[in-house]
């Protein structure tokens, strides 16, 4: 059987489900904002957490799913959860200290990093170096604040990143049936509730008495996780790792075309001109994919795969050869045993 590699732009499924968890994850930090003014950052994100974990508890009982899930998957979603809790905290902690512009410029260097190291061609470089330029463009990133809200910053940098290798690897681990992407991101934001609750549940307690607060909570959890998050689960099943790194680069675009939409605030020129590289950079961007049988992944592990391919194929053939009549089996010489036997 013969193993390559192809090169294939961005399905278009992936990128509308990468768009829309976009969209919405900039409608969640207008209900946190509501609530900073009253909870404390760990408290707002206990409450993001907690709501979300509820309304798919009611969707995908989680203990059904962990039940049902295999050890593997179980370890992953186990990770999954705690890399979420320490990113969600990380992220509000960081934005009481930083502009949202610089947490957000620091969060998408681990994003090129997961790029860049699945840019195997001089074609995807060339959109990976478009697409950082348009987003340098569009966030006009400066890194400055204090100690602590830098380092915070960069812990939430760490958890993105990890977020989209492990997220990445559930996302493709094969499924007994159901709704896979649902069900595993039940468990997991069931966990990362669990996770967070010693350290948020006692800043979240004054929500208790405003039920205003709770429903701010609630639309934090519907906006910044439910629906993202299950949308980034969909999308990783349809994109290769490298690819849906680089679809995050549509995070700022959404947020200027909110802006726009909603807020009537038109770009300017350097705006445009960001938008511009960043779509460029996207549509630009090319899969490698094995044309052997796996998931859509990056990085050595496709080697490691096409390797195994190869292999099992040679073994597939070579228990062919044992079963098939003397007289229909191939000599092990091949052609040149043939013509040295007839000579």
């Amino acid at each position: 059987m013969a193993t390559g590699t192809i090169l294939r732009g961005p399905t278009a499924a992936g990128v509308v489900l990468v768009v829309v968890g976009a969209t919405f994850h900039y409608l969640g930090p207008s209900f946190a904002v509501l609530l900073f003014t009253h909870l404390d950052a760990v408290g707002v994100a206990w409450l993001r957490m907690a709501t979300a974990a509820l309304v798919l508890a009611l969707l995908r009982p989680p203990w059904a799913v962990w039940g049902a899930a295999g050890r593997h998957e179980r370890l992953l979603a186990v990770a999954l959860g705690i890399v979420l809790a320490v990113m969600n905290a990380t992220f509000y902690l960081a934005l009481e200290r930083l502009p949202l512009a610089t947490v957000a410029g620091i969060e998408f260097l681990g994003v090129i990093v997961l790029a860049a190291y699945g840019a195997r061609t001089r074609r995807n470089a060339a959109a990976l170096a478009l697409t950082v330029a348009g987003v340098a463009l569009l966030t006009q990133v400066r890194i400055a604040g204090t100690p602590v809200g830098l380092l915070l910053a960069a812990g939430n940098c760490v958890g993105f990143m990890l977020y989209v290798v492990v997220g990445h690897r559930l996302a493709n681990v094969p499924s007994r049936g159901g709704s896979p992407a649902l069900d595993r991101l039940s468990l997991v934001v069931a966990i990362g509730a669990i996770v967070s609750t010693p350290f948020g549940v006692a800043a979240a307690t004054p929500a208790v008495r405003h039920p205003t607060w709770l429903l701010w909570g609630l639309g934090v959890g519907i906006c910044s996780t439910v629906i993202p998050y299950l949308t980034d689960q969909l999308a990783m099943v349809r994109l290769p790792r490298a690819t849906y790194s680089l679809m995050l680069a549509l995070l700022p675009v959404t947020a200027t075309v909110c802006g726009i939409a909603v807020l009537h605030q038109l770009p300017g020129r350097q705006d445009l001109a960001g938008l511009a590289l960043v779509v460029a950079g996207v549509a630009a961007h090319r899969s490698q994919e094995a044309t052997t049988e796996g998931g859509p992944t990056d990085g050595p592990h496709d080697a490691r795969r096409q390797r195994s391919g190869r292999l099992a194929a040679r073994a597939r053939d070579d228990e062919l050869r044992r079963h098939q009549p003397p007289g229909l089996a191939p000599r092990p010489g091949g052609r040149a045993t043939d013509r040295a036997a007839r000579g």
